[in-house]
């Protein structure tokens, strides 16, 4: 029994693969346990290498593994691509005819199920995720009871079919699975945790509520990789609370309407990523100029220039502490973990109140889109 499992999903984009993670995840969520992933995808709509990577601990954890204890392959890329992470005695759960990249040296056990033709006989290949979630349940010994409830939740809106069907995808995956254990040569339970469930979720949704908190009530903001859930968990929120969120032409607008809006008395945001907040340098140096309350939310991805939307970077600090031509006064803040982001990101309002001056906080995009565990918060 182990203290705790990484486990990947991977395929192509745009065949389930992160509802995969987020099942899998969320249902692991709600048994108590602590958890950390990270999404691995391109910058396109369909299609091309994509994983969704958990760490599934019963104490608290603030990173993903390097190594890997289970993955679903969807296809052959996925083992080729992640086959370096693998432990002595991991498995390899992959749909039929894939292959580890080199059999003779493998550390890992390969299991090769039908997942893609278990869901075509059920009705739909997009449900072979359910078959997948239910082999990882045969593997790691989990009741599916707790994601037979889940299916419950997240389809029962679309009938009652539909949630038997996804249920009947989940048990044949743990069965199909099941009939495999007594060949595998090593053991990949978890061990249980007392901890109740936690709260679950990616930096910037929690950046969006530590705005919601801090009393935002006017955000402006143009939509940029891996800013832009932030955006979109604002929209969600705040009409609700009688604020307004504006999709402005460029990041220019959108930080001159902060500031107009600061100014005016309302508590206002804009975020962005690298590129953005290059264009945004003039408008940072009016707020100073003006002694007037603005934070910024920057999401470093990978540059320079217009740079690697889906890549990871943190080289953006020299340009937020530096980077408008004159001198003035500015504060950045940068996160360590999703509760951190919350509480700094209301003392990013209190700050630039008190001193009347820019506040960045400065996350990336590992914080930004990488979903995780978070204990209660306090708001007071």
């Amino acid at each position: 029994m182990k203290s705790q499992i990484s486990w990947k999903v991977g395929g192509q984009q745009g065949e389930g693969i992160e509802s995969t993670g987020e099942i899998f995840a969320t249902a692991m969520n709600r048994q108590g346990y602590y958890l950390y992933g990270y999404r691995h995808f391109s910058s396109r709509i369909k299609g091309g290498h994509t994983n969704n990577k958990i760490r599934v601990s019963s104490k608290p954890v603030r990173a993903i593994s390097d190594d890997l204890d289970i993955l679903i392959a969807f296809d052959q890329e996925t083992i080729e691509v992640n086959y370096h992470e693998m432990l002595e005695g991991s498995i390899i759960i992959a749909d039929e005819k894939a292959k580890p990249q080199n059999p003779e040296d493998s550390k890992a056990q390969l299991v090769s199920l039908p997942f893609t033709g278990v869901a075509k006989e059920l009705g739909t290949a997009l449900m072979k995720n359910m078959v997948a979630v239910g082999a990882t349940c045969a593997v790691m010994d989990l009741d599916t009871k707790v994601f037979e409830s889940l299916i419950k939740d997240l389809f029962g809106k679309k009938g009652e079919s539909v949630v038997d069907l996804n249920i009947q995808a989940l048990n044949e995956g743990y069965r199909l699975m099941s009939e495999q254990m007594d060949d595998l040569q090593s053991e990949h339970t978890i061990e249980p945790t007392d901890s109740e469930g936690h709260l679950f979720m990616i930096g910037n949704d929690a950046i969006g509520l530590g705005a919601v908190a801090a009393g935002v009530r006017f955000m402006a903001a143009y939509p940029i990789t891996p800013a832009s859930e932030i955006m979109e968990y604002m929209i969600d929120r705040l009409p609700a609370l009688g604020g307004t969120v504006i999709q402005t032409e460029d990041e220019i607008a959108a930080c001159t309407m902060a500031i107009g809006s600061n100014y005016a008395g309302v508590r206002s945001f804009t975020s962005s990523a690298g590129p953005g907040l290059s264009l945004m340098m003039e408008s940072i140096g009016l707020s100073g100029m003006t002694e007037t309350p603005l934070v910024i939310v920057n999401t470093q991805r990978g540059g320079p220039s217009t740079g690697l939307p889906t890549k990871q970077e943190q080289s953006d600090l020299m340009q937020m502490i530096y980077g408008t031509h004159g001198d003035i006064p500015k504060i950045v803040l940068a996160p360590t973990s999703a509760s951190d982001a919350f509480y700094l990101t209301v003392e990013a309002f209190n700050l630039a109140e008190e001193y009347q001056c820019p506040v960045i906080l400065l996350s990336d995009l590992q914080l930004s889109l990488g979903k995780q565990t978070v204990e209660s918060l306090d708001y007071s």
